[in-house]
């Protein structure tokens, strides 16, 4: 067999430009999609999309604040059991708050907990957890746990500080570009009543803002509230 092929095709593609792969979605399996929507509606999460099709297809996105990534369910959507999707991640910088907005919302939360095992978040017995976030508070290692009326798990994930090359920012340079644009438009409406400041200071706070989901307005908000904070 000649192999020449298949090495030229290795070489190649070795050398190709890497293209960005967002994740973009993950579908869950529900059986009322209508319990459904009003579930993740009380959680205070976005309404992207609610799409039915006279086929009997329909497909419903939410966005949880601040996430680059989207949930999707619906009908005709998946094969898989309602309630079969776990282990589904939130990654929050205090459990202890995310908890309590959730249960102020009238949602069912678990106590935080940490695990005294490895894997326990994801037994849904609850076996090997421990009650309490982590005694020394360390990233990763706090957890929250709820589920929707399917039964489909979500956990919360306390991380405070990330492993070294992770949680970098995927912006591409047309979009940040696009980002700096915009903020530099907002900043100069500032400027003129602003104290002294970095600017930077202000640009930073303002396309992290609209990274975790806020309207321009909201993010230059942000900025403001930062500068002024910070003099």
């Amino acid at each position: 067999m000649n192999t020449a092929p298949i090495a030229s095709q290795i070489q190649s593609g070795a050398s190709a430009q890497r293209v960005d792969m967002k994740f973009e979605a993950v579908v869950i399996p529900v059986a009322d999609v209508d319990r459904s929507k009003k579930f993740y509606t009380k959680l205070g999460w976005r309404l992207d999309a609610d799409f039915p099709f006279d086929n009997g297809f329909r497909v419903v996105q939410f966005t949880p604040p601040g996430s680059g990534c989207s949930v999707q369910f619906g009908a005709k959507i998946t094969a898989a059991a309602p309630g079969s999707a776990q282990g589904l991640y939130l990654i929050v910088s205090d459990v202890a708050a995310a908890r309590k907005d959730l249960v102020a919302r009238g949602i069912e939360v678990r106590d935080v907990f940490h695990p005294g095992t490895p894997g326990a978040q994801f037994q849904i017995d609850g076996s090997g957890r421990i009650s309490g976030p982590d005694p020394k508070h360390g990233t990763y290692n706090s957890f929250a746990t709820f589920r929707d009326p399917d039964g489909n798990g979500w956990l919360f994930q306390e991380v405070t500080t990330r492993l070294p090359g992770r949680g970098l920012s995927t912006l591409d340079v047309a979009t940040l570009t696009e980002l700096l644009q915009e903020a530099e438009k907002h900043h100069s409406e500032y400027e003129p009543t602003a104290p002294k400041h970095n600017w930077s200071d202000w640009y930073a706070t303002y396309i992290v803002a609209r990274q975790n989901g806020k309207t321009p307005e909201e993010a230059a908000k942000d900025g403001k509230l930062h500068v002024e904070g910070v003099r």
